[in-house]
């Protein structure tokens, strides 16, 4: 994986606000990543300072090893579990178009 697009990873999981949610999937789609398992992976070595909380699996549950934190944490910013498991069509992130100046034109690139 090189440099840039570690990096835009990072921005586009930086860029997922407080009270919605992302599956691994839509941040790859996003930022162009060959595959979901690479933002885990990314998250795991690099993501201390971001909203790692906000990234849930393709059902909308945590990673097992996170539950208990992951969930807590986006009770505090208002997602709530039904059990393990967030609604993904109430909480799931909507990109607004003007947000991609934010990220240095890259979804322009994307949807070019």
């Amino acid at each position: 994986m090189d440099d840039e697009l570690h990096e835009r990873v990072r921005e586009v999981i930086a860029s997922v606000p407080a009270g919605s949610v992302a599956t691994y999937g839509d941040i790859a789609s996003v930022s162009g990543a060959p595959s979901p398992r690479l933002i885990g992976r990314i998250l795991s070595e690099d993501g201390h300072d971001l909203p790692w909380h906000r990234i849930l699996r393709a059902d909308g549950t945590p990673a097992p090893h996170l539950l208990d934190e992951q969930l807590q944490r986006l009770r505090e910013e208002g997602v709530l579990a039904d059990g393990q498991r967030v609604d993904l069509r109430k909480y799931r992130w909507q990109r607004d178009p003007g947000d991609d100046a934010g990220l240095g034109g890259l979804f322009q690139l994307r949807l070019a």
